[in-house]
């Protein structure tokens, strides 16, 4: 018998507490070996009829009245059972966690071995249809312990967590923080929504820059341009010149440029590309324990650009699936990762055809699905037309806020210069009344926009090849 599963079998009769918590996890498919198998089928049946560990005179009883083993199968089984013992110096997480990595395991060899059942043609009631679903079922095995939050009882924890500092990533832009109350939360799932062209990808190089500078480490995964392309973006963005010059740079000149701008850099920054349509969120849970492991690398902070071209692990693309299913369920993927690695995730989507040729834009404009902004925490919009581009700014609409009301600052302007892929804050009084206090979400503007000119401005814009 392997340690694990002798282990298992062992705090199971002897340990109450390891019980309780591993037992509704377990079950007689992950023991392999059939006298395993019928041990843990009578310890188990014990535990759930009695609700508490069996005594091995209990579990000798139950072995004497099963006639489905012959006896010397009974006498293998019992002899097993006497020699197993608890090591009380064992440490208990530790336990929990070979418990939860045996489960995974045997869920996925049984996973596999089912699935290669189904494509030889052995299975009567599935079809190869069900792998994705089988498989995914498999890597999703997790002990969840957690029971829930006891109102009454857990006062004190709440009233703790009402005024603890809530550990956010903040913005280098100034209505960035004050729409998101001074930045993303960890467990987060945060949209740029654009046309092609109008910013997306700069947004998030920018602020991944901008994290870098920080001292936090970033995570960039892209599945659209090469991890060199999104490189030279920052190496523009931290270096402020453009990417036109950067490519004209001497060898001695960039070097010292780099040293320059990462010099005070704590952290890291790592840009891992991916073929297009190829990666899930199971590809990124792997890549974060590799990087882990590998590199004592966790990121603070991962960007992903971007989620409408990653894949679902759970379902088929160009299956029997329509797009809104299947944008949500990458996006609930990518948003149960972050919940699961404790970090604030950003990814971009693009605009449907209404919403490319819109004055403006509303979560129904998503590009594919509209579940997506129902699953994202925070969601806003990157506007572009001919006269802000000539300014060198753009407009930022909220369409979704989990962090704060969206009724405040519900659409302002910021600075942005494509050469050198950065946004900046631009002037209160270039703000053209867009972030009066009393803007409300259905005016869109604040009060006083009429007295600076904007009112024409944007109707003269409204005109004019917007792109969103």
């Amino acid at each position: 018998m392997n340690s694990i599963e002798q282990a298992i079998l062992s705090n199971l009769i002897y340990n109450e507490q390891y019980v309780r918590r591993v037992s509704p996890f377990l079950n007689e498919e992950l023991f392999h070996d059939k006298n395993e198998r019928v041990l843990y089928k009578a310890v188990q049946s014990f535990i759930s009829k009695y609700n508490t560990p069996p005594t091995k005179e209990a579990v000798i009883i139950s072995l004497d009245k099963n006639k489905s083993i012959n006896e010397d199968e009974y006498k293998t089984i019992v002899s097993i059972l006497e020699e197993l013992s608890v090591d009380e110096s064992t440490n208990f997480d530790w336990l929990i966690n070979e418990t939860e990595k045996f489960c995974k395991d045997k869920a996925v060899y049984n996973a596999i071995m089912e699935s290669i059942h189904i494509i030889d043609g052995k299975s009567k009631d599935k079809s190869d249809t069900a792998i994705p679903e089988i498989l995914s079922e498999a890597l999703a095995v997790s002990f969840d312990t957690h029971i829930g939050h006891d109102y009454i009882e857990d006062a004190e924890e709440r009233y703790d967590f009402y005024h603890k500092k809530e550990s956010k990533v903040p913005f280098d832009i100034e209505f960035m923080n004050k729409i998101t109350a001074g930045g993303t939360p960890p467990k987060t799932l945060n949209i740029i929504m654009a046309g092609t062209g109008v910013g997306k990808s700069l947004f998030m190089c920018h602020h991944a820059a901008n994290c870098l500078v920080q001292n936090l480490n970033v995570l960039y995964i892209t599945c659209e341009m090469a991890e060199e392309r999104i490189a030279e973006r920052i190496d523009a963005n931290l270096m402020d010149i453009t990417m036109d010059d950067l490519k004209e740079l001497p060898k001695q000149v960039y070097d010292k440029k780099v040293k320059t701008s990462t010099c005070n850099v704590s952290g890291k920054l790592i840009i891992k590309e991916y073929p297009t349509a190829t990666a899930n969120a199971n590809h990124f849970r792997i890549l974060l324990d590799e990087l882990s492991l590998k590199k004592k690398f966790k990121p603070d902070i991962v960007f992903i650009d971007y989620l409408n071209i990653c894949a679902s692990s759970r379902l088929k693309a160009n299956g029997n699936v329509n797009s809104y299913t299947y944008v949500k369920s990458i996006a609930e993927e990518i948003r149960g990762l972050a919940v699961e690695k404790n970090i604030p995730i950003f990814s971009a989507t693009q605009t449907n055809r209404t919403g490319f040729s819109s004055s403006d834009v509303s979560l129904e404009d998503t590009s594919e699905s509209f579940g997506l902004p129902a699953t994202a925490d925070f969601m806003i919009a990157l506007i572009a037309t001919e006269e802000l581009d000539e300014l060198g700014q753009v407009l930022i609409k909220q369409l979704k806020n989990r962090y704060n009301d969206t009724v405040q600052n519900r659409k302002f302007i910021v600075g942005i210069n494509r050469a050198k892929m950065k946004l900046y804050d631009v002037k209160k009084d270039e703000q053209f009344g867009l972030v009066q206090s009393n803007q409300t979400p259905e005016e869109g503007f604040g009060s006083g926009y009429e007295e600076n000119g904007f009112e024409e401005k944007f109707k003269k814009a409204a005109t004019i090849d917007w792109k969103v």
